[in-house]
């Protein structure tokens, strides 16, 4: 059974740092991609960032140059290091597993961004 369990939201003001850990089990790297989806207030969820097994990452051209995504798969830990945090970043944001038999996600953890 897939579970990904966020942790590391809370609140920071402009200009500031959080990193998110998400702590996964149930998934076979193989067959998943892994990423961060956020949903702020009024909005629909977009995708924020993308780790594949190889490493290779992808992000949304809002976050580009300010976040950074990785994972310690022996760990079963993904992670977003969030920087130069703006408050148009402030959302629940979701550990999400991309995986061949459907779409995973976590509870969601909340960031707010005071400017």
């Amino acid at each position: 059974q897939v579970q990904l369990v966020e942790s590391g939201g809370g609140s920071v003001q402009a200009g500031g740092s959080l990193k998110l850990s998400c702590a996964v089990s149930g998934i076979d790297y193989q067959k998943c991609v892994m990423g961060w989806h956020r949903q702020a207030p009024g909005k629909e969820r977009v995708l924020v960032s993308t780790i594949n097994k190889l490493g290779n990452t992808r992000y949304s051209d809002s976050v580009k140059g300010r976040f950074t995504i990785s994972q310690d798969i022996g760990k079963n830990l993904l992670y977003l290091q969030m920087t130069s945090l703006k408050s148009e970043d402030t959302a629940v944001y979701y550990c999400a597993a991309e995986c061949f038999t459907g779409t995973h996600l976590g509870q969601g953890t909340q960031v707010t961004v005071s400017s």
